[in-house]
């Protein structure tokens, strides 16, 4: 049995993108893939962090993300981090083009996951945050946190 809960494809999440930025619309992109990248990948050996996608010449390429090498897969291996085209539609393209040419936009990856048996990769169009940005959004979920365990104790009595 795979390391996932049943019901639950994700195969690896970028925890610091919603840390980091604010996600203004979030695209999903399929990605071409070899064989050996898609086992290893499958195994849970895929790392998000640090990595982000830019359009070059009317395509988009997710850069800087980390496949180990399948260890299996010998010769057929490529490089961990070489860019991986990511699949979309022109029209999307025309969208992301247009949101990367504002100022303080980057597209970031949030999560890579299974669907029909493909990997897909959630791509958020991300604004960064400030410093008071980020302890404001850990104040909220501090005071999330307290209000959700006050409310469990008083359901106990």
């Amino acid at each position: 049995m795979s390391k996932n809960k049943k019901g639950d494809n994700t195969l690896a999440q970028n925890r610091k993108a919603r840390h980091d930025y604010f996600i203004d619309e979030v695209f999903e992109a399929g990605m071409a893939l070899v064989g050996t990248e898609v086992k290893s990948i499958r195994a849970g050996k895929a790392n998000l962090k640090d990595s982000y996608a830019q359009v070059k010449n009317g395509e988009v390429f997710l850069c800087n993300m980390h496949v180990s090498p399948y260890e299996q897969g010998n010769i057929f291996n490529k490089d961990p981090l070489r860019e991986r085209k990511l699949l979309l539609h022109k029209k999307e393209i025309d969208t992301l083009l247009g949101y990367t040419a504002q100022k303080g936009y980057t597209l970031v990856p949030l999560s890579l996951y299974l669907k029909k048996g493909r990997v897909k990769v959630a791509l958020g169009v991300a604004r960064g945050k400030h410093n008071y940005d980020k302890r404001h959004s850990i104040a909220e979920k501090a005071a999330k946190r307290d209000i959700d365990r006050q409310l469990k104790e008083r359901s106990r009595y």
